[in-house]
């Protein structure tokens, strides 16, 4: 046992080796502890380089009994739990106690021989043999699954700590017979494939069809494991229609070919529900840009891919989510201007009503500048993103507002630059620099290079 202060060294040496060298070296862990080495703290090591290898392809990888029992269904894992179970997902931290309980109660015998095979496989470098083996294995596990659940689905919950991974053994279990077709899929759509072309479609199809000829309820699944391949995930939709043979939502929708776009819906909505857990005025700006940006780029794919009918069960989900992160959006919208007006502030000029010029009596507030940046940012960063996320109109107000405080507050700056001394001339300059990177994050590079010059010519030091 490593004491603490080793174990930290050791986490953070894995932390920052190379990916390739991450994976040679996960290779001979997991050798040696299918060896039943002693000698090395191989969870540990594991566990330290999991976030380099995690998306790696499990084909590189050492072919470990529950490494191979996951291929069929890899491309449905995930790492953050959900409020209620969505088919086709299935949670990580659920794969474990499912093997446990198919390994050690469920088939035992069964288990136990097809771990020694794989084992045997993996130690003497015969990866294509393992794969073969588990061919075998997959529809034994798959139908004990499916008949432990369907005979007292209440004693699998106990047996795996809960309902979720109850659920999620289900959706094992129905996938799990056609293994062999999931990994037709993978070998079709090697990751990530940039466009799933007619061919590539048509490829599908076939493999969709002999799902359908040897185990129907695991059919959906298939387009569920295409999107997870695919650059562009929405584009699984198209086989959903092919299938169909209908263009509108609400047909597809209501079969099980809408999985996919089920699943898909379940994507934007958790980045809604990521912006709409957003609050003012300490939160991250990059996490919230990324958030919009992933419900933007699926909605508006959704859009083209399908015919959304409004009256549809996803055209009233996708009206519904649109107007919900348009109004979210708003309020930074709204709040952005004052923001960054509160980051340079002003006062009045003269002892009754005259005009509004730069406070430079105090140094600028540093958690007001980090606020007006940060809004900044996201004004800017959205430019792209505010007509598909249905906040254009205020997008553009907040836009307009920002630019003309900053450019009237700058000619201002410039003025107190020329003849400002001492501590005013200082807080001056630190006000310039700012409303120098406002105007970068605001307006185009030409009208930041030009207030730049201008102010090396009033002589500003932080420029």
């Amino acid at each position: 046992m490593l004491s603490p202060e080793k174990t930290t060294l050791l986490q953070s040496f894995l932390g920052s080796i190379p990916r390739d060298v991450a994976a040679r070296l996960a290779m001979a862990v997991e050798l040696d502890r299918l060896a039943d080495g002693k000698a090395l703290p191989h969870d540990l090591i594991l566990e330290g380089l999991r976030p380099i290898l995690r998306g790696d392809d499990s084909r590189r990888r050492t072919p470990t009994p529950l490494r191979v029992f996951c291929r069929p269904f890899e491309d449905l894992l995930v790492n953050i739990p959900r409020p209620e179970k969505q088919k086709g997902r299935i949670l990580r931290a659920h794969v474990v106690p499912i093997w446990r309980w198919v390994s050690h109660t469920l088939i035992p015998e069964a288990a136990a021989a097809y771990s020694t095979d794989i084992r045997s496989c993996a130690l003497t470098a015969r990866y294509s043999q393992a794969l073969e083996r588990a061919e075998s294995f997959w529809p034994i596990a798959g139908a004990a699954m499916a008949a432990a659940l369907q005979k007292n689905r209440q004693a699998v919950v106990t047996a795996l700590g809960g309902a979720p991974a109850a659920d999620d053994a289900g959706d094992i279990a129905l996938v799990l017979p056609s293994g062999i077709h999931m990994l037709a899929v993978q070998a079709l759509l090697p990751k990530p494939t940039p466009v799933l072309t007619e061919e590539l479609l048509w490829g599908l199809r076939r493999i969709f069809d002999s799902v359908v000829a040897s185990s129907l309820d695991a059919a959906p699944f298939v387009s569920v494991v295409a999107m997870r391949r695919l650059a562009r995930p929405w584009e699984a939709l198209k086989l959903a229609m092919l299938v169909a043979r209908q263009s509108h939502d609400a047909m597809i929708s209501s079969t099980d070919m809408g999985l996919a776009g089920d699943v898909l819906f379940a994507d934007m909505e958790d980045s809604r529900t990521a912006i709409m857990n957003t609050r003012h005025p300490n939160f991250n700006a990059n996490a919230l840009i990324g958030h919009l940006l992933s419900f933007t780029n699926i909605s508006s794919a959704i859009v083209k891919e399908v015919e959304i009918l409004r009256t549809g069960r996803w055209g009233q989900r996708l009206l519904k989510d649109r107007a919900a992160v348009g109004e979210m959006m708003d309020t930074f919208m709204e709040r952005a201007p004052k923001e960054i007006a509160g980051a340079l502030p002003t006062h009045k000029a003269g002892y009754s009503g005259g005009p509004r010029v730069p406070n430079l009596s105090r140094p600028v507030d540093p958690d007001r500048v980090e606020r007006a940046l940060r809004y900044a940012a996201v004004l800017a960063d959205t430019k792209l993103l505010a007509v598909p996320g249905s906040f254009g109109a205020k997008h553009q107000d907040a836009v307009d507002e920002a630019r003309l405080y900053v450019r009237s507050y700058s000619e201002d700056l410039l003025k107190e630059l020329r003849c400002g001394e001492g501590a005013t001339r200082e807080v001056a300059e630190r006000q310039f620099a700012l409303a120098l990177e406002l105007t970068s994050r605001l307006f185009d590079e030409s009208e930041t290079e030009f207030l730049r010059r201008r102010g090396k010519a009033a002589g500003a030091q932080y420029v």
